[in-house]
């Protein structure tokens, strides 16, 4: 310990004297809403005046898309960052610290493991790999570090002699990242950073996501992502076979506003998407009246086409979709297999039925008697009495009056309205 004191005194008495410094934390799966929330506090600090920003990173990784903007943003950004592993910075976290002026650690932390992996757990495809290893070792070199010791860290089937054999990947701890030039200095607590970095803790200003954020990173993530649009989906369905609306549909508009919310306050929903989203709603509502097709479908693809464009990437708002799209499709014949396709259509169809005992009488169709004649049993002013095809029949008149007698013609029929006209006599 004497030793790192030593070291840090040395540091602090020729280093830069920092003014204004902010803190950030960089913690949990790496994902879109982060970068969202790091955009945000990068431009607080520059507003600020700030000359130093320390990123307090510990993370498993997330996704490299992500990692990728949050590395772009870093170098990009005129202000010295420092990023501060006090636990783990692994997979898309070593990009983000590798792209940090500095690299800070305590002692019994880790940096490395970086491979990517795609949805199964397995590791990603060459193509990826190879990818991710060229921009691990460009950020590796941003700061003179050995661009072996990145690509060990990503690469599973090559071998780096004297660093890792083949079939595994490189993780560092602290000394071993000190020794190999991946970290600029170990110190045991955050008083200790300070120390090194020559800052007063008073001085020191921390950035923390809001609450808006904090639902943000959540929903954003693709499992969560995927998990509220199966919810949404199996809710709406779930609804279908339950009579009136209750919990299943309250628990689907719920998980849907979620959805849209958190893409919302991460900035990737418009207005635009949330409003295809519900006109999507009331076209498939309308569709239980309005029979057909062509309202449902387009609702339909309203629908999907607000979901997909409120993700933050085209493709893994497919691929979320995809996959709610499957399960609810499997859920749906499961429940039709138990329940049977009646009380689904029940849902869509008139379940009441109008019976005579009740006081009700279906009107009868007369559409029979167009164009047919007979006579007026009483005068027509315009409303009357005609006998056609021997049957007392309820009619008006086009709009003169009829005299009771007078020969007649059915020249509409609407319902239970018949109209007839005066046939004239030939003299």
């Amino acid at each position: 310990m004497v030793a790192v004191l030593g070291l840090t005194a040395g540091h602090a008495a020729g280093a830069k004297s920092y003014e204004k410094v902010v803190w950030v934390p960089v913690e949990h799966q790496i994902e879109q809403g982060l970068e969202k929330f790091l955009e945000r506090a990068f431009s607080e600090a520059e507003t600020a005046g700030a000359d130093l920003v320390i990123l307090d990173i510990n993370t498993p990784g997330g996704e490299i898309g992500a990692a990728d903007a949050i590395g772009q943003l870093i170098r990009q950004s005129p202000i010295h960052v420092v990023a501060y592993i006090d636990n783990q910075a692994f997979s898309a976290g070593t990009y983000i610290a590798l792209n940090a002026n500095e690299i800070v650690m305590t002692p019994g932390s880790s940096i490395g493991a970086a491979t990517p992996i795609d949805l199964a757990g397995n590791a990603a495809d060459v193509k990826t790999i190879s990818g991710w290893s060229e921009k691990m070792a460009q950020a590796a070199a941003l700061n003179n570090r050995n661009t072996d010791i990145a690509r060990a860290m990503v690469e599973i089937d090559r071998e780096f002699p004297g660093l890792k054999e083949k079939g595994t990947v490189l993780s560092l701890g602290a000394d071993r990242a000190q020794e190999l030039g991946y970290a600029d200095q170990i110190v045991a607590n955050k008083k200790e950073l300070y120390a090194y970095l020559g800052v007063q803790a008073d001085r020191v200003q921390e950035i923390n996501p809001t609450m808006g954020e904090r639902v943000a990173r959540f929903v954003t993530s693709p499992v969560v992502m995927s998990m509220l649009l199966i919810i949404g989906l199996l809710g709406i369905v779930v609804e279908l076979f339950a009579p009136g609306f209750g919990i299943a549909g309250t628990v689907s508009l719920c998980a849907f506003g979620l959805y849209f919310f958190g893409h919302y306050v991460a900035g990737f929903a418009s207005w635009l998407h949330i409003g295809l989203f519900l006109l999507g709603i009331l076209l498939m509502i309308m569709e239980v009246f309005l029979p057909g097709g062509i309202v449902g479908a387009i609702g339909f693809i309203s629908i999907v086409t607000g979901l997909i464009m409120a993700a933050y990437d085209t493709q893994q708002g497919l691929a979320s979709l995809g996959i709610a799209a499957l399960i609810t499709a499997i859920v749906t014949f499961l429940l039709i297999k138990k329940y049977g396709l009646k009380k689904l259509f029940n849902k869509f169809i008139l379940g009441d039925v109008q019976r005579n005992e009740a006081g009700y009488v279906a009107p009868k169709d007369q559409r029979d008697l167009l164009e047919k004649t007979g006579v007026a049993l009483t005068p027509l002013r315009p409303a009357g009495v005609v006998r056609i095809d021997g049957m007392r029949i309820d009619a008006v008149s086009v709009g003169a009056f009829i005299a009771a007698g007078t020969s007649v013609r059915v020249v509409q029929v609407e319902g239970t309205r018949v109209v007839v006209q005066e046939i004239e006599s030939k003299e």
